[in-house]
C-alpha cells in the first residue's frame, strides 16, 4: 500500500508512501498504495490495482420503517450500511468522505469496489496449475482496510466491504447488535479473524490469538461456530490496527499484512537468490549415487518444469538430502510417501526440494537450512519454527498449521526437518 501524504491542493510527490503488502497464504503478494496525488473518491488506476483513494467516516444514522432493505439507502449516493433489525425497519448508517485516509477492499467479486481480489487457497496448489472450486466461502466483499495519509500511516481492517451500490446490507439473520453508546454494529457470515504476532514480526516472533473483526472494527472473541449468530465477548484492550505480520483469515483463504518498515528487514529475492547460489557453490552431493545437486532457479515454476537430475531430494524422516533414485519402496500404490532411507535405515516421505521464493514470509535472513512436512518446500530455522506453531483456521471449524508457501497441512508431530547435506568427496 502507498500513501499520497499530502493536502488537497499540494503539488503531487514523485514517489508515493508505501504502506505495506498482502500476501495471500499459499499464493502470492500484491502491494497496495495511495495514488501519486489527490484523486477524485470515484477510484484511481494504479499498477495491476484499482484504489478507491479516500477513506470513509460516519456521517448520519437513518431509522427507516420499510419491507426493503434497498429502499432505506437514499438517492445521494452516499457510502452506507445498513442494518435490518426486521421485516419492518431497518438503521441506515450513512458514511462521508475522509480525506485523511485511503480505503482499500478486499474480496472474491471481481467488480470495481475491490481492490484485491482474492480467490480461494488450495492447499499443496502450484503456480500454472488451474483447481476447480466448487463452492467458495469467502465473501464477495469480505473487508476492508483503511490506513490514515499521514505518519505513522496506520492501517485498520473491518469486517465487510461496500458494494457497487456502495452499500453494505446485513440482513435480518445476520450477527448484529446496538452497542451501549448507541452505535450499531455486527459481522458477516463467516466472520474476519485476526492474529497479531507477539513481538513482532521478527526473529523471535511468537502466535498470538486468533479475534473476529466486527463490520465498526472492533474486536471480539470467536464465536462458537464461524457463522453463529451470536457474537464472541468484546476485547476492550485490543484493537483492529493491523501490525508487521498480522494475518487476515477470510474463510477460504489467508492474508499476512507486512509494513512497509517491516518488509525492509526482510531479505529480498535477490538475497535468497545469493543464497540458492551458496548451496549450489558448495557442491552438495548425493551420498548414494555421487552426482552433484543444484537447486534450480526461483523464477521457475514448479509445476511447469520437470524434475532435472540434479533436483535435489529429502527423506523427511530423518533429513538426509538425495539425488532421486528410484528404489527403496515400502509401498507400491504411493512410492514416496514411504521410502527407507539408504543412509540411516528411516522409512518416511520421500519428496523434491524447492527453496521459499516469497521473502515476506521469512522472518530472519538465515539460511535455507529446513524444510517444511511434507511439501518439502525450504526456508530458514527460525522461520518453519514460526509457522509450524501457528494454527490457521482450515474450513469453518478446524485450525492447523501449513506451509506458508503452498498452504499444505503440516505434520501432526512435527511440521519441519533439518536437511543433511553431503559435500563433495573430492
Amino acid at each position: 500500500m502507498f500513501s499520497s501524504s499530502q493536502e488537497e491542493h499540494c503539488a503531487p510527490s514523485k514517489d508515493p508512501v508505501k504502506y505495506g503488502e498482502l500476501v495471500v497464504l499459499g499464493q502470492g503478494s500484491t502491494t497496495l498504495g495511495a495514488p501519486r496525488s489527490q484523486q477524485p473518491p470515484d477510484g484511481a488506476l494504479l499498477p495491476a490495482l484499482k484504489l478507491a483513494s479516500w477513506g470513509l467516516k460516519n456521517s448520519e444514522v437513518v431509522v427507516v420503517s420499510t419491507p426493503s432493505p434497498q429502499a432505506a439507502v437514499n438517492c445521494k449516493g452516499q457510502h452506507s450500511i445498513s442494518y435490518t433489525l426486521s421485516r419492518h425497519q431497518t438503521v441506515v448508517v450513512e458514511y462521508s468522505h475522509d480525506k485523511d485516509t485511503d480505503m482499500f477492499q478486499i474480496g472474491r467479486s471481481t467488480e470495481n469496489p475491490i481492490d484485491f481480489v482474492v480467490t480461494d487457497t488450495v492447499a499443496g496448489g502450484q503456480d500454472g496449475e488451474e483447481t476447480q472450486i466448487t463452492q467458495s466461502t469467502i465473501s464477495r466483499f469480505a473487508c476492508r482496510v483503511v490506513c490514515e495519509r499521514n505518519p505513522p500511516f496506520t492501517a485498520r481492517i473491518y469486517a465487510a466491504g461496500f458494494d457497487s451500490s456502495k452499500n453494505i446490507f446485513l440482513g435480518e439473520k445476520a450477527a448484529k447488535w446496538k452497542n451501549p453508546d448507541g452505535h450499531m454494529d455486527g459481522l458477516t457470515t463467516n466472520g474476519v479473524l485476526v492474529m497479531h504476532p507477539k513481538e513482532g514480526f521478527m526473529e523471535e516472533s511468537k502466535p498470538g490469538v486468533w479475534r473476529e473483526i466486527s463490520v465498526c472494527g472492533d474486536v471480539y472473541t470467536l464465536r462458537e461456530t464461524r457463522s453463529a449468530q451470536t457474537p464472541g465477548k468484546l476485547v476492550e484492550n485490543e484493537s483492529n490496527i493491523l501490525q508487521d505480520g498480522s494475518l487476515v483469515d477470510l474463510c477460504g483463504a489467508t492474508l499476512l499484512w507486512r509494513t512497509a518498515e517491516g518488509l525492509f528487514h526482510t531479505p529480498t529475492q535477490k538475497h535468497l537468490e545469493a543464497l540458492r547460489q551458496e548451496i549450489n557453490a558448495a557442491r552438495p552431493q548425493c551420498p548414494v549415487g555421487l552426482n552433484t545437486l543444484a537447486f534450480p532457479s526461483m523464477q521457475r515454476s514448479r509445476a511447469l518444469s520437470s524434475l532435472e537430475d540434479k533436483q535435489p531430494w529429502v527423506y523427511l524422516a530423518c533429513g538426509h538430502v538425495h539425488g532421486y533414485h528410484n528404489w527403496g519402496h515400502r509401498s507400491e500404490r504411493e512410492p514416496n510417501t514411504q521410502r527407507e532411507c539408504p543412509m540411516c535405515r528411516v522409512v518416511g516421505p520421500y519428496v523434491p526440494l524447492w527453496l521459499g521464493c516469497e521473502p515476506a514470509f521469512y522472518v530472519d535472513t538465515g539460511a535455507p537450512t529446513h524444510a517444511f512436512v511434507p511439501c518439502g518446500h525450504v526456508c530458514s530455522e527460525k522461520s518453519v519454527r514460526y509457522w509450524s506453531e501457528i494454527p490457521l483456521p482450515h474450513g469453518t471449524h478446524a485450525f492447523h498449521a501449513a506451509c506458508p508457501f503452498c498452504a499444505t497441512q503440516l505434520g501432526p508431530s512435527q511440521g519441519w526437518s533439518k536437511l543433511i547435506f553431503q559435500g563433495p568427496v573430492d
